[in-house]
């Protein structure tokens, strides 16, 4: 009955509109609410004091209300939430530090208007650390008079307890035990307890050794290479304790080989045996055999460069690598063929068999030089590069008017190089450097004979963040009876991007008294000294000054000095150096100013 007086009373029609108007306002107010939030976006500002360092930045770090202060979405709710949680944060965040008796001091201002910025600021007390009250160390097993393992744990009492210190220690422990061979080691009691009422911190760190593993034999799964061959990358013996930066290393070497695009140390430790010699094997994918670059380049010595650059990774069962490099430009044109063949230590030792061929187009020097080159080259335990050779040469030159003629040599040579940077492309620190000895003797197929040293050395450092300092210098001796004797490739000519700039390629250098032209000299030094400055992101600035000659005692000597600015580019394949330099000492009817050039070039640091 009730039901059908409802019905009577509220028509079903009347019901239904009643409840659309109901829901229509509250939905045009919750419009209006979320526009209003959108409009007035919550301000926080958050403050924690009497931290400063380590402890603050920790704090800062896991503090939510701090990180989420900026987020469009927070609430008042989300605030007040926060707020709550954040000393319980803070005195987490102060426990990696041996603070266990922190109190913190917490205010929230709320504003007064909707516009307004909530103030969240926390006074931290941070209290005295904790300290170490005792040690319980050990280590048990096999390996448990091990030297790897230290005698007494590196946390001691008395001292404060930090937990970034007790993690390295056993990470300490972890890496030695694995280091020497311990595999199976179990770290079976390792924690902290915090003794509340006396404040100290009781440390317990047991840990049992297991047996003492060894490398057993290394084997190959790959279808490329020799195994006696690949043999000759493992550095350690079937025996040595086992240590996995040992395979790290093996693997190391094989990828820089380039002989795979992929290798995977497998050692079998489930094969161990009584003796626990673990089988180590080795899965290699092979690379790709042949790599091509087009290159293209400018310098102002040579011109526009186009450059063709071919790579054979592998020839044969025994690793021989080829490179061919064809390098076109209108002053100077190479072509260079490089067969090497890995002996000894093949990451450091190699037979290079090099022909080559040059065609010179330049101010001082015009026709072909064609040589080739057999040397051993090996990298020493300071990081040399040692290269002992013997190269047959022969050129036909014009040296300007004159000709030179048609000369042969055999010339032996050794030299050495080294580089060493923080990056060879845009260098910050760093250096290279070259000694090269090499001679003829006259009637052993050379027509002359001479002996020549030289010395190359470069050197930059960044002292400050916008301020590097470049220096370089180029030395070079010559005992030969006269300068005639000498073949054109053998002679020192100065002048250039990386001589002395201001003057063309090869432009400087003793002049024939009679044609004026340069002939060049018997010696060299050539320095320069350069300052550049940053000016915005890889955009930097130079200023610099180049100095030097070649000369040569049969000719009247004279010293070259240029001065210029230049403007850098730090790309990604180098830097674009483009520079103008003054030629002072340089005669030139210029009404006093003198004659200028401009040097462009690409290409790294180093």
């Amino acid at each position: 009955m009730d039901r059908s007086l409802t019905d009577e009373r509220i028509p079903k029609r009347a019901f239904c509109t009643r409840a659309g108007r109901y829901w229509l306002r509250a939905g045009t107010a919750l419009l209006l609410l979320l526009a209003q939030q959108t409009a007035f976006a919550l301000k926080l500002d958050v403050k924690v004091e009497g931290l400063s360092g380590a402890r603050e930045s920790n704090v800062l770090a896991l503090l939510d209300i701090y990180r989420e202060r900026g987020d469009a979405d927070l609430t008042p709710a989300r605030v007040r939430a926060l707020h709550r949680m954040a000393p319980e944060q803070i005195a987490d965040a102060l426990a990696p530090f041996g603070l266990y008796r922190v109190q913190v001091d917490d205010t929230l201002k709320v504003p007064s208007d909707a516009g307004g910025t909530w103030r969240a600021t926390y006074r931290v007390n941070p209290g005295d650390p904790i300290k170490i009250g005792s040690v319980d160390y050990q280590v048990e097993g096999e390996g448990a008079e091990n030297p790897v393992f230290p005698k007494v744990f590196p946390m001691k009492v008395g001292d404060v307890l930090l937990h970034s210190d007790y993690e390295k220690a056993k990470s300490d422990l972890r890496y030695n035990a694995t280091s020497a061979g311990f595999l199976d080691f179990q770290m079976v009691r390792h924690q902290v307890l915090i003794d509340p009422v006396a404040y100290s911190a009781h440390i317990h760190v047991h840990l049992q050794t297991g047996p003492q593993y060894r490398i057993g034999h290394v084997s190959f799964r790959q279808d490329l290479l020799d195994e006696s061959f690949l043999q000759k990358y493992v550095t350690f013996k079937s025996g040595d304790v086992y240590d996995p930066d040992d395979l790290i290393g093996l693997q190391s070497r094989l990828l820089g080989s380039e002989y795979y695009s992929d290798v995977e140390i497998v050692p079998h430790t489930g094969e161990a045996g009584p003796d626990h010699e673990v089988p180590i094997e080795v899965v290699a994918k092979r690379n790709k055999a042949n790599k091509y670059r087009v290159g293209f380049g400018f310098a102002t010595d040579i011109g526009p460069r186009l450059s063709l650059d071919y790579r054979r990774r592998y020839i044969g069962r025994h690793g021989h690598k080829l490179r061919t490099e064809l390098s076109l430009a209108p002053a100077l044109s190479t072509m260079e063929l490089d067969y090497r063949i890995p002996i000894q230590d093949p990451t450091r030792d190699y037979i290079i068999i090099k022909p080559s061929s040059s065609r010179y187009d330049t101010d001082t020097r015009k026709g072909w030089s064609h040589s080739v080159q057999a040397a051993h080259s090996t990298l020493t335990e300071r990081g040399w590069r040692r290269n002992i050779g013997l190269d047959y040469s022969y050129e036909d030159f014009d040296l300007d008017s004159a000709s030179l003629g048609a000369t042969n040599e055999l010339v032996p040579s050794v030299s050495w190089s080294k580089t060493v940077s923080d990056d060879p492309i845009n260098t910050n620190r760093g250096y290279r450097i070259k000694y090269a000895l090499l001679g003829a003797v006259e009637g052993v197929v050379s027509e002359s004979s001479y002996l020549s040293g030289l010395i190359q050395f470069k050197w930059i450092r960044r002292f400050t963040p916008n301020y590097r300092f470049i220096t370089r210098t180029n030395l070079g001796a010559t005992w030969a009876d006269h300068l005639d004797n000498l073949p054109a490739s053998r002679r020192f000519y100065a002048g250039g991007d990386s001589s002395i700039r201001g003057w063309g390629f090869e432009a400087l250098g003793p002049n024939d008294p009679k044609t004026n032209e340069t002939v060049g000299g018997r010696y060299l030094a050539v320095g320069s000294l350069e300052l550049e400055r940053r000016i915005k992101g890889p955009w930097s600035a130079a200023v610099f000054t180049d100095f030097g000659n070649a000369f040569d005692p049969d000719y009247e000597q004279e010293f070259a000095q240029s001065a210029g600015v230049g403007v850098r580019w730090a790309s990604p394949i180098g830097q674009v150096r483009l520079d103008v330099a003054f030629a002072l000492t340089k005669d030139d009817d210029n009404g006093g100013l003198p004659p200028a050039r401009l040097h462009l070039v690409i290409g790294p640091d180093l």
